[in-house]
């Protein structure tokens, strides 16, 4: 009940909401709100009608970061509508400014049709350089980012999916380091079929995993070729294979991901993994399985949760920031697969660096270093901003993304000062 009243109370003073609109020019004077209005602004408006790309020059569009949704999958709360999904976006536009210096608005759209859903972003899509999407359910929400990413020059990110993956992809990555294991070989089981699921494996191949050696699972078991009930999405990951449940599937694996449920998997399954097991219980708020019951019946099991007061929390808060702020950055017409990889190889890389003191300090003084409780950043690391901002921001610029040149230092100059 405290914890609830406190929850309230911190979003209701000392007034509603989390995020507010400032100012960035002067307004003290009427020679000041001459040039910011009538008649002043005249002048960038017909800048801008003669060359599309003043824009980023005279407004904040390039900083600038809608979080859209139509509620209808709000964290683990389900289809409670575009209105109740308000605070959750509020909270990611603040995470925005906190964590990369990105303006950020929250846009929630009442409708559950794809494609009402998609002409209602595409028309208000030019006023800002980003869209990040969130909380919007499977399958529907695979067709909703596909068609903005064709229709709009700007990116368009589904943090729900990509978000997830890439986080997932950096610390599962280390993890088959520490355990010894190649990721060519390694046998993963995922648990959870919907978008974060989907997005992760798509991911994990792209890292290395081999499709053979993967075993998806929903509702009503492994996802195997002999299934005549898959949608277009799941039927992907659709595999040649006697298993037809999670303990058969479980027996001998490598790597257990569970986006799904909490207490799915249990201790004589766990029991079954091989050697130095890897288990990703990322289900919120209550995990696949409890890490302190995990270590009890397998000690040498690398443990990951989505919560943050155990180690190893797999957190979109490493990701997203710093992803769209590479991206606007450089003013990238789109995230693709380059930039994603990047931003793996940035965030897993950086965990094998000394820690700061201050980030310690953050965390009660707990001592981190590379290994089985440490396998990624916390959220808390700074270096985070420069390392994977800079890493998506050259990826954008090598694919062919990018309109402007990143000139190789950061941080930016709209970041200059965070």
């Amino acid at each position: 009940m405290e914890k609830k009243q406190a929850a309230l109370d911190y979003h209701a003073l000392p007034k509603p909401g989390k995020i507010s609109i400032e100012i960035t020019k002067p307004a003290e004077t009427a020679l000041d709100l001459s040039l910011a209005y009538s008649p002043g602004v005249a002048e960038p408006v017909r800048a801008i009608a003669e060359n599309p790309e003043d824009v980023y020059r005279y407004t904040g569009k390039g900083n600038l970061v809608a979080v859209i949704s139509n509620g209808s999958a709000i964290l683990g709360l389900g289809n409670l509508g575009a209105l109740a999904s308000k605070p959750v976006m509020e909270g990611k536009a603040l995470l925005f400014k906190r964590f990369a210096g990105v303006d950020s608005i929250d846009i929630e759209v009442e409708s559950e049709s794809p494609q009402a859903f998609i002409d209602t972003v595409k028309r208000i899509a030019c006023t800002f350089g980003g869209i990040n999407l969130e909380d919007i359910k499977a399958p529907e929400c695979f067709e909703i980012e596909h068609r903005l990413i064709e229709d709009c020059d700007i990116p368009v990110f589904h943090d729900d999916q990509h978000g997830t993956a890439i986080v997932t992809a950096a610390a599962m990555l280390n993890a088959l380091e520490i355990a010894g294991k190649d990721i060519e070989e390694a046998k993963l089981v995922c648990l959870g079929a919907g978008s974060a699921a989907i997005a992760c494996v798509k991911l994990l191949i792209s890292c290395g995993f081999k499709p053979e050696n993967i075993l998806m699972l929903d509702s009503k078991g492994v996802i195997h070729s002999q299934r005549n009930d898959l949608n277009q999405y799941k039927a992907m990951f659709a595999v040649e294979t006697h298993c037809r449940t999670l303990d058969d599937a479980i027996d001998g694996a490598d790597a257990f991901l569970g986006v799904s449920g909490a207490n799915l998997l249990s201790p004589e399954q766990l029991e079954k993994m091989a050697e130095n097991p890897i288990v990703f219980a990322c289900a919120n708020p209550d995990p696949e399985i409890r890490p302190e019951l995990a270590k009890e019946v397998r000690p040498d099991v690398i443990m990951a949760t989505g919560r943050s007061d155990y180690p190893n929390q797999v957190n979109n808060v490493l990701g997203f920031p710093f992803i769209f702020r590479g991206a606007l950055d450089v003013r990238a017409s789109r995230i693709n697969e380059a930039m994603k990889i990047a931003a793996v190889n940035a965030i897993r890389e950086l965990a094998k660096e000394p820690v700061p003191e201050v980030v310690m300090k953050a965390y009660d003084g707990v001592r981190l270093s590379f290994g089985p409780d440490y396998i990624i950043p916390k959220p808390m690391d700074s270096r985070l901003l420069g390392r994977v901002s800079a890493a998506v921001a050259q990826a954008a610029v090598d694919s062919g993304v990018a309109r402007v040149e990143y000139p190789g230092h950061y941080p930016l100059n709209s970041v200059a000062d965070i």
